[in-house]
């Protein structure tokens, strides 16, 4: 089993380092100071409290991961040792470059570095690195100790030894890796995000139906049938014939917009950012937020206990 070290304590960084200490793994993570240490450790025993309140495991299990996971403000005493390194610092491109360029002074050529990036292109990314081919991408969905959903990312001079290392580090954490075979911006998961992200700002736009009404007609739909089949397994079980005879005419009128809408431009531009400032599409008051994000993570771990479910049957 790989030595995974992960850089970067924030929120996604010591999410992904309690999944890997969930499946059993000793994980090094690093921060840079111990402000952030202490945030992270903070982060981590409510994710741990929440996870035991819902019945994922017990008291002992929460204790167990939390002793298999160690931080340091060190980053050569967090990658000693390390045979797979979890970069997951801010998406700043030459705060990343910087980083690999230590990395490459202070590990072996064998070991892995893989990003969390969700955006960058692999090749970009290690463009100035002395052995890219140990380079790849492996993407995380926030919650990252919630959401199964790993993507890995190939760059141009990644060999395919560190692919399917990659591919084994996320399956040995009981995550769903899914390999993008050409490197392609915003990857698999947020291309069809924003696809549908797009067509409902364009929505909004036109006036053609309310906030209220374009979510309920997602959540109410769509999202019912997604956690079970995706796209092109939906079309498979509609008939082939109806979704080729519907995009044809369809297609033809769906946004193409290449820029964010005008009035998710105009609230952005007003710093009505969402749930992180108190207003965005909609309104987000203390309560509404707790609420709502409280009911978000029970739906992930209902889900996450089914995933775990069926892999205990699977075994």
């Amino acid at each position: 089993m790989e030595k995974i070290s992960i850089l970067g304590s924030g929120t996604m960084g010591h999410s992904i380092a309690l999944s890997a200490a969930w499946a059993g793994q000793t994980v090094k993570v690093y921060g840079i100071n111990e402000q952030d240490l202490e945030t992270a450790n903070n982060g981590l025993a409510n994710k741990l409290g929440v996870m035991v309140d819902n019945d994922l495991f017990d008291e002992a299990d929460a204790k167990r991961i939390k002793d298999s996971i160690h931080f340091s403000t060190s980053l050569e005493e967090t990658v000693e040792g390390a045979t797979f390194i979890i970069e997951v610092i801010p998406e700043v491109l030459e705060l990343k470059k910087e980083m690999y360029a230590k990395l490459e002074k202070l590990v072996s050529e064998d070991v892995v570095i893989a990003s969390n990036t969700s955006g960058f292109m692999p090749s970009l990314l290690s463009e100035d690195m002395i052995h890219p081919n140990r380079f790849v991408v492996t993407h995380f969905w926030n919650p990252g100790h919630l959401i199964p959903l790993v993507e890995v990312v190939k760059g141009s001079k990644t060999d395919e030894k560190t692919v399917q290392r990659a591919m084994q580090v996320i399956a040995d954490m009981n995550k769903k890796p899914i390999l993008l075979q050409k490197e392609l911006p915003g990857f698999i998961g947020n291309r069809l995000q924003y696809a549908l992200f797009r067509e409902a700002q364009a929505l909004l736009d036109s006036g053609a139906a309310s906030k209220e009404d374009i979510d309920a007609a997602v959540t109410y739909s769509i999202g019912r049938r997604l956690p079970v089949t995706g796209p092109l397994m939906t079309a498979d079980m509609g008939g082939l014939d109806v979704f080729s005879a519907i995009s044809n005419y369809l297609f033809e009128d769906l946004a193409t917009d290449q820029r964010s809408g005008k009035i998710l431009s105009e609230l952005a531009a007003d710093g009505n950012l969402g749930d992180k400032s108190g207003k965005g599409f909609y309104d987000w008051e203390p309560a509404v937020s707790r609420k709502l994000n409280a009911e978000r993570e029970r739906t992930l771990i209902h889900f996450l206990k089914n995933d775990l479910q069926a892999l205990g049957e699977g075994e």
